[in-house]
């Protein structure tokens, strides 16, 4: 359970460098394709949330519609404050401003998992870990488009970041490790109340620390040491609540707020509707239990579901062994909370589930972690009885990896539908799951229509907009495609229909102008229904 270190320096700063080479490649790839990813469902809502939350500050809190808007209020809005602000001062407009955030956001959240895939298990291990979520489709997709659950993720990734230091270091934490744990937990709770899953980790990874030390070094030296930590904690606390308070300031409005969202979110909160999960319409708080589990392997790469399936299994058998140092045990017992015990409570308590996993991103990482720590285990192993077998063994894992990132590339910038390899891919799952939920397509297919337009030189009738039936997200196929269109649901008096290819839109009898695909795949049709008549551009009963 002790760090990997088999290699020499120079090889570590080999693996070290390689992770470093890896973050660039990512950050140059995210800058030059960030304006490529659409806008979805939340987009439009989520950017009215974080410009009324800077009005409530500039106004010095006069101005609090931020604290009744929507149910956003119940939410943090750093995210959506960053970028509105930056969109003042960076030379692009709000929406590919919302893009380049989420992209930063989430290769912050990478450097993070290398660093404490570093800390677990050395050099090799961060860098294993590092690669395992940097090659996940789901994380990298979702960084550039979703403005809930991918800053929530690397909220959750820098406390637990700050929480494996601490014990790392206990009973005397770093000044710097202060300030990391304290601006996690605070990003934590303030971007979803469910970030008191991370206080919770830490809470009963403290508690295997008190155990093991009074059996190891008797009552009174336990309760000196403990008395060190919780000392030092003062500072985490306070330090916490101040980040929370910054990017929930709803939070800090009535110290009853934070239980109140608690509250609001154990029961679903909107009127039930039913989405595709198994080749089934069921609605969403009757989905079964495995719900979770199954699209988690559905959908992660294999690699990262092997190793990080083993990290797991290795950790919890290194936790019973009693020679192991107890600051040791609570970092890897802190691991697999984070990587577990999300998952089982939705298995037990079974809520409403929907959109796929998005909601389960915060979990990867961790599975990243302890998948990199095994693999770089696995290869110090077979490097101690002979070397081709090490080298062999990260021959595999690097071919492993480039599987996703081959879907990664052939799916661009859908790469959050993406499903592995053992699933069968996108084709084989396009009947049976949603795949493009947040109707990111209708970008591309807006640029097309407006192509076709432009290059057959047509006007709208009587000198009017076009008028379009979209069976999809409103606002975001309005800004897509200009202001030369109105926008409803009825396709009455319309001279095109723009629909997702998800399964509560109508396939029409009528001439397809633009069809994005991937894989065989549809993502989204605009029809000509010029001299057409069409009643409605759903699919009957949905």
């Amino acid at each position: 359970m002790n760090a990997v270190q088999p290699w020499g320096p120079t090889t570590q700063r080999i693996f070290d460098g390689a992770a470093l080479a890896l973050l660039a490649t990512v950050t140059v790839v995210a800058a030059l394709t960030f304006k490529d990813y659409g806008l979805g469902w939340d987009d439009y809502t989520q950017a009215e949330y974080g410009g009324l939350l800077l009005r409530a500050y500039d106004s010095g809190f006069t101005d609090r519609r931020a604290f009744h808007f929507v149910n956003l209020y119940a939410y943090g809005g750093g995210f959506d404050m960053l970028a509105a602000w930056l969109s003042k001062l960076l030379p692009f407009d709000l929406w590919e401003t919302r893009r380049l955030c989420g992209a930063t956001v989430g290769i912050l959240g990478l450097a993070v998992v290398w660093r404490i895939g570093r800390r677990i298990g050395g050099p090799l291990a961060g860098l294993l870990a590092l690669t395992l979520m940097a090659v996940t489709p789901l994380y990298y997709g979702h960084m550039f488009i979703n403005p809930k659950d991918g800053p929530f993720a690397v909220a959750m990734t820098i406390a637990l970041y700050g929480t494996v230091c601490l014990f790392q270091e206990y009973p005397r934490p770093k000044p710097v490790t202060i300030l990391i744990a304290g601006i996690g937990f605070g990003l934590a709770i303030g971007t979803r109340i469910l970030g008191g899953f991370s206080v919770m980790y830490a809470l009963i990874a403290l508690a295997l620390v008190i155990v093991a030390e009074w059996r190891m070094i008797g009552a009174h030296a336990m309760r000196h040491r403990l008395g060190i930590f919780l000392l030092a904690l003062v500072p985490v606390v306070l330090l916490s609540y101040c980040v929370m308070a910054l990017v929930w300031p709803w939070s800090a409005l009535d110290p009853t707020n934070p239980v109140k969202a608690l509250l609001y979110f154990s029961e679903f909160f909107e009127a039930p509707w039913r989405e595709l999960f198994a080749g089934n319409l069921i609605l969403v708080p009757e989905m079964p239990r495995h719900y979770v589990p199954q699209l988690m392997l559905l959908k992660l790469p294999e690699i990262l579901s092997l190793l990080g399936i083993a990290g797991l299994v290795i950790a919890c058998v290194g936790m019973t062994q009693g020679h192991q140092r107890a600051s040791r045990r609570a970092k890897m017992l802190t691991l697999v909370l984070a990587a577990t015990v999300p998952v089982l409570v939705t298995v037990i308590t079974r809520p409403a589930m929907y959109n796929g996993i998005r909601h389960f991103i915060f979990v990867v990482p961790a599975l990243a972690v302890l998948g990199g720590w095994a693999g770089a285990l696995m290869i110090q192993w077979l490097k101690e009885r002979r070397t081709i077998a090490a080298t062999l063994a990260g021959a595999a894992v690097i071919a492993a990896a480039a599987l996703p990132v081959s879907d990664m590339i052939r799916l661009h910038p859908y790469q959050y539908i993406s499903f592995n390899h053992a699933a069968g891919g996108i084709r084989v799952n396009d009947p049976l799951y949603m795949l493009d939920y947040w109707g990111l397509a209708f970008k591309q297919a807006s640029k097309r229509l407006n192509a076709w337009v432009a290059e057959h030189s047509l006007t709208p009738p009587n000198g009017r907009h076009w008028q379009i039936a979209v069976c999809g997200p409103q606002r975001p196929a309005q800004i897509e495609l200009g202001p030369n269109y109105d926008i409803s649901w009825n396709p009455a008096g319309a001279q095109f229909v723009m629909s997702l290819g998800e399964y509560y839109c109508a396939s029409l009898d009528a001439p397809v102008l633009v069809q994005v695909e991937r894989d065989g795949v549809v993502f989204a049709r605009i029809y000509d229904i010029r001299g057409k008549n069409f009643t409605s551009i759903l699919v009957s009963g949905k």
